[in-house]
């Protein structure tokens, strides 16, 4: 290693690698004369050498015979060789198995442990498939010292992660769960963890660790520092320990017993306390330990969410750690204080901290910490604050990180629908977004507003009038524009009294728009004004004007051009009663879950985001929230289904979307895959009926045929009848229904 180290420039340390590989080869070539420790010193050198990452293809075999050796270094050696430079799939793996095996029998400790290493570091599962049932037996063993009852356990941690199918853990369960009363704490630590892993995948089966890791955990709170001198850090008390329990602990939900259920609310109050104690030392390590405890503590009383005083006690703790100078205590405060928030017994403690919240989004210099206390903005709203952190968020969104931009809006979005007591606000804020961050406003956003302007008859006209205003400045967002053809084509009758607001106002304001948009908006614009020349026939000639234009009737794209032309026949040839039905106003849509809300669990996972459905807290005598599990289909077929007129971008997405709603997905494939390719074919066959399909296409134009015949099997006479009696009943109800 020194020559190495020795070898300041490049091109002499890849000559010493060369001699020293050379001399590798001569070991490895089979001479009979280098002792154990010079084989030991090659096989170091080659594993040094790989670490530097130089590849090495040789050697292999010599770290294998290295095993057999009943010297500590140079089978040390030999583990730590193949530890890192064997595949769990070499060929090499039978060889080291019997090596293994031949440790594992010697009863020596320290070969042992060397042995439950490698197999935890190779992992693979032919030793797993060899020693599955052996490591169990040395784990439980009554004669098994200390240290090798540890590898043991974490050995069998290892193994249940790669191959978990193969550990018979079934009789060994019981004898486990006992070592949680081992004397020995490190015995203690590392079968916590294999418990706590293995009380995840089957709580059933490890219920009975409850007691135990209560007990246990009990006697190192109440401890003194002294009592467990081998195992203090820093002043804390087995801090490893008590976060690992607390852990096991939340695998479980709170005690059904009372004694048990006391016991523990003791620890959580004696941990709580002594968060609160001077600290005896001034070194991080001493408050990282004894933090660790605290948060994983917190963490149980979360989960169990059973104790009152518990929980406003916890959020008052951990709004002490808010204007912390450490950033990953003032980041993991506000974590933990999200999840409270969800808790009907400590939500009116978390709102407590809100101008720190609000103060912690306006300063804090790590972006991470201010997402974190934008998540707790969200989570801790509700009427009473409603409007005051719609106001800071949109505050902040106008300087905040371009990565967190689009997640702001959506809750931004979702808040100020939900406490919207004045819908005029909600209006108000939605163009307020859209004008401070517009390229993050997403269409379910927009989509959003339209269908709740339309569902209020009260705020129609505060919306044509205020999104009238807001087209009117030199430059507003594209979606800014969608809104406002959408919203003055429907509405644009309630403002027209106005001299400012006349049609011929409205339509030239928003066709002034229309040169800048994009194409999809452009059609949807085309959509209002036909709509306006059934709301105000006396600009029926200035909109057929533009529709006859070149631009539009010529116009390079198809759905443009094809929109101009059918609405400008439409002008001309249908009556003024034809055209208030075709273009009659949307009518209410039905009410759904907010597809905003759906876009945003997906965005965050549902495990991460504060349920604000969740009927959890009741605020001001009345509770807020109700849970609505009904899937909400996409927006976009909600505002522009397939029988109503539509907007422009996505008519044939949405007449799928919405054909394929009504069917199964085992019919819709197969048979879409079906005709992808083909221009004819059978949709649908049963054993009474044939449906098929065939289709012709010229250019432009295109034809298609249904055909139906009686299926080529015989049927007896009594199907016959069902299958004529099915349908005169059909028949009759659908004549009923008429």
């Amino acid at each position: 290693r020194n020559a190495f180290q020795l070898c300041q420039i490049q091109l002499y340390k890849l000559k010493c690698v060369s001699i020293n590989l050379g001399n590798g080869v001569l070991v490895c070539g089979g001479d009979k004369t280098l002792d154990g420790y010079s084989k030991k010193k090659y096989v170091c050198k080659l594993l040094f050498i790989f670490l530097l990452g130089h590849d090495i293809d040789f050697g292999h075999m010599e770290a294998v015979n290295l095993l057999s050796s009943n010297k500590y270094t140079e089978k040390q050696i030999g583990y730590l060789f193949i530890s890192v430079l064997v595949n769990c799939n070499s060929d090499l793996i039978r060889l080291i198995n019997n090596a293994i095996r031949n440790d594992l029998a010697s009863r020596n400790p320290t070969f042992m442990n060397l042995a439950l290493h490698c197999i935890a570091n190779v992992g693979s599962r032919e030793m797993a498939e060899a020693f599955a049932s052996e490591i169990p037996r040395i784990l439980v063993a009554g004669d098994t010292v200390d240290s090798v009852k540890q590898s043991a356990a974490l050995c069998l941690l290892r193994l249940n992660k790669t191959s978990p199918d193969l550990l018979p853990m079934g009789e060994w369960t019981m004898r486990v769960v006992h070592l949680l009363n081992d004397q020995h704490l490190g015995v203690v630590t590392a079968a916590t963890s294999l418990i706590t892993t293995l009380a995840q995948k089957s709580p059933d089966d490890f219920k009975t660790s409850l007691s135990l890791a209560m007990t246990r955990l009990s006697r190192i709170v109440t401890s003194a520092s002294i009592d467990l001198q081998d195992y203090t850090y820093y002043f804390v008390a087995a801090p490893w320990l008590s976060v690992k329990l607390l852990r096991l602990l939340q695998c479980y939900p709170p005690p059904e017993d009372a004694s048990l259920r006391s016991r523990l609310t003791e620890c959580l109050e004696t941990i709580l306390s002594k968060a609160q104690e001077p600290s005896k030392s001034k070194k991080v390590q001493h408050s990282n330990a004894k933090n660790a405890v605290l948060f994983e503590a917190i963490s149980l009383i979360i989960h169990h969410d059973s104790e009152p005083t518990l929980l406003v006690r916890a959020c008052n703790q951990l709004g002490q750690f808010l204007q912390h100078r450490e950033t990953n205590l003032r980041y993991l405060a506000l974590e933990s204080m999200c999840t409270l928030a969800s808790s009907e017994f400590s939500h009116e403690a978390v709102k407590t901290h809100i101008e720190t919240v609000i103060n912690a989004l306006k300063t804090e210099r790590d972006v991470s910490v201010r997402q974190r206390a934008v998540d707790l903005l969200y989570a801790m709203c509700d009427r009473s604050n409603a409007k005051q952190i719609v106001t800071e968020m949109l505050s902040y969104l106008e300087t905040a990180d371009y990565a967190i931009r689009e997640e702001i809006v959506l809750k931004v979005a979702i808040l100020a629908e939900k406490y919207a007591v004045d819908y005029t606000w909600y209006v108000d804020t939605i163009l307020n977004l859209i004008r401070i961050a517009g390229d993050y406003v997403s269409e379910e956003v927009w989509y959003r507003v339209i269908q709740i302007v339309i569902n209020r008859d009260d705020v129609q006209g505060y919306a044509a009038k205020t999104v009238f205003e807001a087209l009117q400045a030199p430059a507003c967002h594209e979606n800014l524009v969608k809104v406002g053809g959408y919203i003055l084509g429907e509405f644009g009758n309630l403002i027209a009294g106005d001299p400012r607001s006349s049609p011929l106002v409205q339509f030239n304001l928003l066709h002034s728009k229309f040169h800048l948009c994009s194409v999809p908006t452009r059609a949807l614009l085309l959509s209002a004004y036909i709509k306006f020349i059934n709301l105000f026939p006396e600009v029926k000639g200035t909109i057929q004007d533009v529709l006859r234009s070149d631009s539009q009737l010529r116009n390079a794209d198809v759905e443009l051009q094809q929109r101009a032309v059918e609405y400008l026949r439409l002008s001309y040839i249908a009556s003024t009663d034809i055209l208030a039905t075709v273009l009659e106003e949307m009518p209410p849509f039905p009410e759904r879950e907010s597809s905003i809300l759906a876009k945003l669990k997906k965005k965050k996972g549902s495990s991460k985001l504060p349920d604000l459905d969740d009927s959890r807290r009741n605020v001001n005598g009345s509770a807020e929230h109700t849970d609505d599990t009904e899937t909400s289909p996409s927006l976009s077929e909600d505002l522009f289904p397939t029988d109503r007129p539509h907007p422009p971008s996505s008519f044939p997405s949405i007449l799928f979307a919405r054909w394929a709603a009504g069917v199964t997905n085992n019919i819709i494939f197969p048979v879409f895959f079906r005709f992808v390719c083909k221009s004819n074919g059978v949709i649908y066959e049963n054993q009474l009926l044939q449906i098929g399909l065939k289709s012709e296409y010229r250019q432009n134009l295109g034809e298609i045929n249904a055909l139906s015949r009686e299926a080529q099997t015989s049927l007896s006479p009594a199907t016959w009848a069902s299958f004529s009696e099915g349908i005169q009943r059909h028949s009759l109800a659908k004549r009923h229904r008429s």
